[in-house]
């Protein structure tokens, strides 16, 4: 298949697509609000909600600003690689989640996103108020696989 019209079709298909979905793929977390879907013998993931995404993508845009340093990225605007998408996404929850549990240790696998990130929002009020220097604690441990 021809990769342009494979994207293409894969955007038509996947509107509203999981902004967590290295993650996902990679076995790192579960999401309520994911669902997977085949198209020319490959899968993709789709986000359910508006809402959850939008929470999603906000959280997000906070991890990749608070871990420019860590990644060593100079501009925001700038295009992540796939090790360091995975980075920021894993590295990210892992850290909402010890914040959020109060673990000792980083979870290595957080079973739903959106429930994460929706009691995030309401213990802090806003996503912005999260101690992103804990947090990004876990983004700078995290390696993913060794080649």
């Amino acid at each position: 298949m021809d990769q342009d019209a494979y994207r293409k079709t894969y955007e038509q298909i996947n509107e509203r697509a999981c902004l967590f979905e290295k993650c996902l793929f990679a076995g790192h977390a579960g999401c309520s609000q994911s669902e997977k879907f085949n198209l020319a013998e490959r899968e993709g993931i789709h986000c359910k909600s508006d809402s959850a995404q939008s929470q999603c993508a906000d959280l997000l845009n906070l991890l990749r600003h608070h871990s420019r340093f860590v990644l060593k990225a100079c501009h925001e605007s700038g295009v992540l690689n796939h090790a360091q998408a995975l980075r920021i996404q894993v590295g990210g929850l892992r850290g909402l989640d010890q914040v959020m549990e109060k673990h000792q240790e980083a979870t290595r696998f957080v079973p739903d996103i959106h429930t994460l990130v929706s009691n995030a929002r309401q213990h802090y009020g806003t996503l912005d108020s999260l101690p992103f220097d804990r947090i990004i604690q876990q983004i700078a441990a995290f390696k993913g696989r060794r080649g």
